[in-house]
């Protein structure tokens, strides 16, 4: 019987070569395929059949605390038009039996909402991964 261990310091994020830091505390990295890998048909008589989607697009949501550097490198990029826009993007994930992450031409949605208040607060951000790799 052997005991598995998550350090969460061997999760990274890279965006356009920028290794992201300042991550929110709790749940800082969400992956999300935008739809199911297959669509299922069931005939009358109970007959299934399977058809693959082609649709390889993904979402990474990542929040960050208030006081993070790379806030204002994810506002610019969420900024940018065209093919300044376009950034290859990986999450690392050096933990035993992790899941890595990667993909090209991705792009941040939109600048982070702002909002103060007396405590430091948290930003989101949302990438879109035209060609999401899962591995």
């Amino acid at each position: 019987m052997s005991v598995e261990l998550y350090d969460p310091k061997l999760v990274n994020l890279i965006v356009g070569g920028i290794i992201i830091t300042g991550f929110a505390e709790d749940s800082f990295i969400a992956v999300e395929k935008m739809e199911d890998t297959f669509t299922e048909y069931v005939g009358a008589k109970g007959e299934v059949s399977m058809a693959e989607n082609a649709n390889e697009t993904g979402e990474i949501t990542i929040t960050l605390a208030r006081t993070s550097p790379s806030i204002p490198y994810l506002n610019k990029l969420g900024l940018a038009k065209g093919e300044n826009a376009l950034v290859p993007v990986q999450v690392v994930d050096l933990n035993t039996n992790a899941t890595n992450v990667s993909g090209n031409d991705a792009r941040v949605r939109k600048p982070a909402n702002l909002e103060h208040g007396i405590e430091i607060n948290e930003r989101e951000f949302t990438i879109f991964v035209p060609y999401m790799d899962m591995r």
